[in-house]
C-alpha cells in the first residue's frame, strides 16, 4: 500500500533515501496496520458543538462503472479493499444498508473485532456497529441472522404507512423500527437525523446502488469512500449510484488516494 494524496515528501520522491529503484513513498511495499488505515479514515473530530451526524458511503467501481458482477460487489473487490471495508465498519457506529442489498448480499450482524475493541471502547461505542436497513415493505426474512442473533439490535428505517403486521413482525424478530419518514418510503434526511438521535453520528452507507442514490439526490451524503478496481466488466451491472438524477451535479474534493495491485483507495468530501 502506498499513499499518494495528500502529496508530501514522502508521496513525492519515490526514489530518495532507499535502494537504487526502490519505492520509498508512504506506505509502499508493505501491508498497512489496522491502526494506520483506522488513522486514515478517521471520522472528523467532535466540534464544539458536540458530535455531528457524518455520512460517509463506501463502494466499489470497476474502471468501466460497474458496481457489481452477477450482482455481487466481491468479484471486482480485493483483500485489501475488505481490509478497508472492515476498517470502515469498525470505525462506525452504525451501518446503513438497502434492503435489496441485505437480500442479494446475504447480510449478516456486524461482528466485535478484537483489534478494534479498545477503540470503539475509547470513543463510547458499542463492540460492534449496529445495522440500519430501510426498507418500505418490510419484505424481509426475519430468520435470518442479522435480526436473530446481532450483537447489537438491527433497525429497521421505514415510512409512518408501512404495513402493521410486518412492524409486527420486525419487532418480534428483536429490530427496532424506526420511523423516518410520513408515507410508504424513507425521507434520506429524517433517516440522518434520527439516526443521530438515537447516538449514531458516525453513519457508514454501503448501498446499493438505489440506496445510495436517494442520499445524493438529498444532499445528505457527505463523504464518498470509493475503491476503484482496475478491471472491465462490460455487461449492464449498476453503477455505485442510480435514480432520478440530481438537477446540478455535486463537486466533491478529493480528500485522499491509496493505492495497491493497481487499486485505488479514495476519498472524496463534500465541497
Amino acid at each position: 500500500m502506498r499513499r499518494l494524496f495528500p502529496v508530501t515528501d514522502e508521496t513525492a520522491a519515490p526514489d530518495s533515501g532507499g535502494m537504487p529503484g526502490e519505492d520509498v513513498r508512504e506506505g509502499a511495499g508493505r501491508e498497512w496496520s489496522l491502526a494506520e488505515l483506522a488513522a486514515a479514515y478517521a471520522y472528523p473530530e467532535v466540534g464544539p458543538d458536540g458530535p455531528l451526524p457524518w455520512l460517509r458511503a463506501n463502494m466499489v467501481s470497476t474502471l468501466d462503472g460497474a458496481a457489481q458482477h452477477d450482482g455481487r460487489s466481491q468479484p471486482i473487490s480485493s483483500a485489501t479493499d475488505m481490509r478497508i471495508f472492515g476498517t470502515l465498519r469498525a470505525l462506525a457506529d452504525v451501518v446503513v444498508v438497502g434492503a435489496q442489498t441485505v437480500r442479494q448480499e446475504g447480510y449478516r450482524p456486524a461482528r466485535a473485532r478484537a483489534e478494534f475493541a479498545g477503540m470503539r471502547e475509547a470513543a463510547g461505542q458499542s463492540p460492534a456497529p449496529a445495522i440500519a436497513v430501510v426498507s418500505a415493505s418490510l419484505d424481509l426474512d426475519f430468520s435470518l441472522p442479522l435480526f436473530t442473533s446481532p450483537l447489537v439490535p438491527t433497525l429497521i428505517l421505514t415510512g409512518a404507512s408501512a404495513a402493521p403486521d410486518r412492524v409486527a413482525a420486525a419487532g418480534k424478530a428483536g429490530a427496532r423500527v424506526v420511523t423516518a419518514g410520513d408515507g410508504i418510503g424513507v425521507d434520506p434526511a429524517r433517516a440522518v437525523q434520527a439516526l443521530a438521535g438515537l447516538g449514531y453520528t458516525r453513519l457508514l452507507t454501503e448501498g446499493g446502488p438505489r440506496l445510495l442514490g436517494q442520499l445524493v439526490a438529498a444532499g445528505v451524503l457527505d463523504e464518498l469512500c470509493l475503491t476503484v478496481s482496475p478491471m472491465l466488466t462490460a455487461g449492464d451491472a449498476q453503477r455505485i449510484a442510480g435514480g432520478p438524477a440530481v438537477t446540478v451535479p455535486q463537486r466533491f474534493r478529493l480528500v485522499s488516494m491509496l493505492e495497491e495491485d493497481g487499486f485505488l483507495f479514495t476519498r472524496y468530501g463534500r465541497s
